[in-house]
């Protein structure tokens, strides 16, 4: 198996590693949660330099990067959702559409039918990543005692709910609409793509 693909497998190893520290009562184990998302995240940034540098992209590589990184980025948001921090409708919301994309886009790739990822997908993934590492870090912050002591006020107003549920429905409302662009700009591969699968169901 190729480094980056190894990196990515190991991303997804990470995952549950992350869901476990991150959930604990301990302030110690929440502190290495945010330790381990770190690293996950950069295997994510590594693998792919590695991969353009010397050109060891592979088909499965392809397919399994995204997916890793959705599993990933899913896991922090259901975790911040048990943990009673923001809303599980909205999580749901873009996860499903996380799942449905990245499914699309695996299968392009697979298929060597790349579909179009537009600026504006992208500015929504950025989004999405600032809002977790934002909730993270002021939550695991607020778990350290000093910190909880000397700062609570602050640390009051940054975690206010309306706050996180302001953050949260822009990322849920760029979701729905970076998605309905991907159908749109894709169209003709989804179309040829409910073709082939029309007609190997009409076949049996």
């Amino acid at each position: 198996m190729s480094l980056p693909n190894s990196l990515t497998i190991l991303r997804i190893f990470l995952t549950p590693l992350f869901v476990v520290l991150l959930a604990s009562d301990s302030s110690l184990q929440r502190q290495f949660s945010v330790i381990v998302y770190l690293v996950a995240a950069l295997t994510d940034w590594y693998d792919g330099w590695i991969a353009r540098k010397y050109r060891s992209m592979s088909r499965w590589g392809k397919f399994l990067d995204p997916l890793a990184d959705k599993i990933l980025s899913s896991a922090a948001l259901f975790t911040f959702v048990a943990l009673g921090l923001i809303d599980a409708w909205m999580v749901w919301v873009i996860v499903s559409r996380d799942v449905v994309i990245t499914v699309l886009r695996s299968y392009g790739e697979w298929t060597d039918h790349p579909i179009v990822t537009s600026k504006s997908a992208q500015a929504k993934t950025f989004g999405e990543f600032i809002v977790i590492w934002y909730i993270l870090l002021l939550h695991v912050a607020g778990s350290v005692p000093i910190i909880r002591y000397e700062f609570s006020g602050t640390l009051g107003v940054l975690m206010d709910p309306q706050a996180l549920f302001g953050m949260m429905l822009l990322v849920t409302i760029s979701s729905v609409a970076t998605g309905i662009m991907y159908c749109i700009d894709n169209r003709r591969f989804l179309s040829d793509l409910y073709a082939s699968a029309s007609g190997r169901s009409g076949s049996r």
